[in-house]
Protein backbone atom coordinates (compact mmCIF):
# COMPACT_ATOMS: atom_id res chain seq x y z
CA UNK A 1 0.00 0.00 0.00
CA UNK A 2 1.40 3.19 -0.86
CA UNK A 3 1.37 6.65 0.71
CA UNK A 4 -1.60 8.58 -0.44
CA UNK A 5 -4.41 11.37 1.04
CA UNK A 6 -6.16 9.47 4.11
CA UNK A 7 -3.54 7.07 4.78
CA UNK A 8 -2.14 6.27 8.63
CA UNK A 9 1.39 6.48 8.29
CA UNK A 10 4.38 5.33 11.07
CA UNK A 11 7.95 6.78 9.98
CA UNK A 12 11.43 7.10 11.82
CA UNK A 13 13.52 9.90 10.49
CA UNK A 14 16.53 11.87 11.22
CA UNK A 15 16.93 15.60 10.03
CA UNK A 16 20.26 17.44 9.92
CA UNK A 17 20.76 20.81 8.45
CA UNK A 18 23.07 21.51 5.61
CA UNK A 19 25.93 20.84 7.69
CA UNK A 20 24.95 17.93 8.88
CA UNK A 21 24.00 18.49 11.94
CA UNK A 22 21.18 16.48 13.66
CA UNK A 23 18.17 18.84 14.53
CA UNK A 24 15.75 15.93 15.60
CA UNK A 25 15.31 12.78 14.93
CA UNK A 26 12.87 9.51 16.16
CA UNK A 27 15.83 6.76 16.35
CA UNK A 28 15.63 5.13 19.51
CA UNK A 29 12.04 6.57 20.23
CA UNK A 30 8.84 5.26 19.06
CA UNK A 31 7.89 6.12 15.32
CA UNK A 32 6.44 9.34 13.97
CA UNK A 33 2.51 8.12 13.18
CA UNK A 34 0.64 10.71 11.05
CA UNK A 35 -2.39 11.38 8.85
CA UNK A 36 -1.01 11.89 5.19
CA UNK A 37 -2.46 14.64 3.19
CA UNK A 38 -3.96 16.79 6.54
CA UNK A 39 -1.36 19.42 6.65
CA UNK A 40 0.39 16.77 10.12
CA UNK A 41 3.45 17.45 8.24
CA UNK A 42 5.51 20.18 6.25
CA UNK A 43 4.28 20.14 2.66
CA UNK A 44 7.96 19.03 1.37
CA UNK A 45 8.08 16.29 3.72
CA UNK A 46 4.59 15.15 2.86
CA UNK A 47 5.43 15.32 -1.09
CA UNK A 48 8.44 13.40 -0.74
CA UNK A 49 6.77 10.80 0.84
CA UNK A 50 3.51 10.50 -1.11
CA UNK A 51 3.43 7.28 -3.41
CA UNK A 52 5.97 5.19 -1.06
CA UNK A 53 5.16 1.98 0.55
CA UNK A 54 6.47 0.46 3.87
CA UNK A 55 9.85 0.00 3.84
CA UNK A 56 11.06 2.73 1.62
CA UNK A 57 14.22 4.34 2.66
CA UNK A 58 14.80 7.87 1.18
CA UNK A 59 16.25 11.02 1.12
CA UNK A 60 14.08 13.98 1.12
CA UNK A 61 15.28 17.63 0.30
CA UNK A 62 13.17 20.52 1.88
CA UNK A 63 13.33 24.22 0.53
CA UNK A 64 12.58 26.83 3.29
CA UNK A 65 9.65 27.71 1.11
CA UNK A 66 8.16 23.63 1.36
CA UNK A 67 9.27 23.79 4.95
CA UNK A 68 9.09 26.73 7.61
CA UNK A 69 8.91 29.25 5.44
CA UNK A 70 11.28 32.10 4.80
CA UNK A 71 12.71 34.50 7.58
CA UNK A 72 10.78 37.23 7.27
CA UNK A 73 12.69 40.26 9.38
CA UNK A 74 9.43 41.75 9.72
CA UNK A 75 8.93 39.25 12.73
CA UNK A 76 12.25 40.81 14.44
CA UNK A 77 11.60 43.30 16.86
CA UNK A 78 12.59 45.40 19.99
CA UNK A 79 10.07 45.77 22.85
CA UNK A 80 10.26 47.29 26.20
CA UNK A 81 11.12 44.62 29.16
CA UNK A 82 8.00 46.22 30.43
CA UNK A 83 6.05 44.37 27.82
CA UNK A 84 7.21 40.78 29.55
CA UNK A 85 4.87 41.65 33.28
CA UNK A 86 7.98 42.19 35.51
CA UNK A 87 9.70 38.79 34.35
CA UNK A 88 13.60 39.49 33.40
CA UNK A 89 13.95 37.74 30.00
CA UNK A 90 17.21 35.90 29.01
CA UNK A 91 18.33 35.09 25.17
CA UNK A 92 16.73 32.20 24.39
CA UNK A 93 13.72 32.18 26.67
CA UNK A 94 10.15 32.02 24.29
CA UNK A 95 6.96 33.33 25.21
CA UNK A 96 3.35 32.79 23.41
CA UNK A 97 2.37 36.57 21.94
CA UNK A 98 -0.40 37.31 19.73
CA UNK A 99 -4.02 39.15 18.89
CA UNK A 100 -6.82 37.56 19.73
CA UNK A 101 -7.38 33.64 18.89
CA UNK A 102 -3.87 34.30 16.81
CA UNK A 103 -0.75 32.61 18.79
CA UNK A 104 2.56 32.50 17.82
CA UNK A 105 5.89 32.08 19.79
CA UNK A 106 8.20 34.63 19.85
CA UNK A 107 12.22 34.00 21.01
CA UNK A 108 14.25 36.67 22.58
CA UNK A 109 17.75 36.96 20.87
CA UNK A 110 18.97 40.08 22.20
CA UNK A 111 18.99 42.41 25.61
CA UNK A 112 20.40 45.57 25.19
CA UNK A 113 19.50 49.13 26.45
CA UNK A 114 17.18 50.02 23.58
CA UNK A 115 14.93 47.03 24.64
CA UNK A 116 14.69 43.48 24.15
CA UNK A 117 15.10 42.21 20.69
CA UNK A 118 12.67 38.95 20.11
CA UNK A 119 11.76 37.24 16.86
CA UNK A 120 8.48 35.69 15.72
CA UNK A 121 10.21 33.82 12.90
CA UNK A 122 10.39 29.51 13.55
CA UNK A 123 13.63 28.71 14.40
CA UNK A 124 13.88 26.70 11.23
CA UNK A 125 13.17 28.99 9.10
CA UNK A 126 14.72 30.04 5.94
CA UNK A 127 16.96 26.62 6.41
CA UNK A 128 16.92 23.62 4.14
CA UNK A 129 16.32 20.13 5.62
CA UNK A 130 17.56 17.44 5.07
CA UNK A 131 15.26 14.36 6.52
CA UNK A 132 16.34 10.67 6.08
CA UNK A 133 13.38 8.41 6.24
CA UNK A 134 12.33 5.20 6.65
CA UNK A 135 8.43 4.30 6.29
CA UNK A 136 7.52 1.86 8.74
CA UNK A 137 3.80 1.38 8.22
CA UNK A 138 0.73 2.58 6.02
CA UNK A 139 -2.44 1.27 6.37
CA UNK A 140 -6.01 2.82 5.45
CA UNK A 141 -7.26 5.74 7.91
CA UNK A 142 -10.53 5.16 10.23
CA UNK A 143 -13.13 7.20 9.55
CA UNK A 144 -12.27 8.82 12.90
CA UNK A 145 -8.72 9.45 12.15
CA UNK A 146 -9.65 11.39 9.17
CA UNK A 147 -12.83 13.07 10.52
CA UNK A 148 -10.38 14.05 13.21
CA UNK A 149 -7.36 14.84 11.12
CA UNK A 150 -5.16 12.74 13.01
CA UNK A 151 -3.89 9.13 13.66
CA UNK A 152 -5.78 7.67 16.69
CA UNK A 153 -4.32 4.70 18.87
CA UNK A 154 -0.58 3.93 19.48
CA UNK A 155 1.95 6.28 18.31
CA UNK A 156 -1.33 8.57 17.56
CA UNK A 157 -3.60 10.69 19.56
CA UNK A 158 -5.60 9.50 22.39
CA UNK A 159 -9.43 11.13 23.39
Amino acid sequence: MNIAHNRAVAIHYTLRNTDGIVLDSSEGKEPLHYLHGHGNLIPGMENGLTGKSAGDQLKIVVTPENGYGIRDEGLITVVPESAFGGHSPSIGDRFQAGHGDERYVIEVTAIGPEGITVDGNHPLAGVELHFDVEVITVREASEDEIAHGHVHGPGGHHH
